[in-house]
């Protein structure tokens, strides 16, 4: 009786903490738009371009640019200014490790966009290596 005691209450432990280890793990590179889509959300250039690779492309209506860090920041400030964000939302994420992209909608009140992330995942800091956004039809 006891050892069936013993067991009960070792699996109730364990068997959270089993569970919670797995979702981490099958949630793992996807967290990575997390972050970055709250940055967006906010307009928050400078917290965003933490995310960026030293040299990014940035494509914004159709003009497309090769950008350092510090350049894609000074665009995002000033797409932030020109649109400030109301809403963004991740609507899909695709991609195998270490590329991932995701697509998201982001609404600025009087008008919406599709964003497109591509993001280079690495163990110890993921970087974003280009940026799209286009006027929703």
């Amino acid at each position: 009786m006891r050892r069936i005691f013993a067991t009960v209450i070792s699996l109730l432990v364990v068997l959270p903490l089993l569970f919670s280890f797995n979702r981490a793990a099958a949630q793992g590179s996807g967290d990575v738009f997390v972050p970055i889509a709250k940055y967006i959300q906010k307009g928050d250039a400078d917290k965003l371009s933490a995310w960026f690779a030293k040299n990014l492309e940035i494509e914004i209506f159709g003009k497309q640019t090769e950008s350092s860090a510090i350049q894609a920041k000074q665009i995002m400030k000033s797409f932030f200014v020109q649109y400030p964000p109301k809403s963004f939302e991740i609507i899909h994420k695709s991609g195998n490790p270490p590329m991932k992209y995701a697509i998201g909608t982001l609404n600025t009140g009087s008008e919406v966009f599709r964003v497109v992330l591509l993001v280079k995942l690495q163990p110890k800091a993921s970087q974003i290596l280009r940026i799209r956004i286009e006027r929703s039809i």
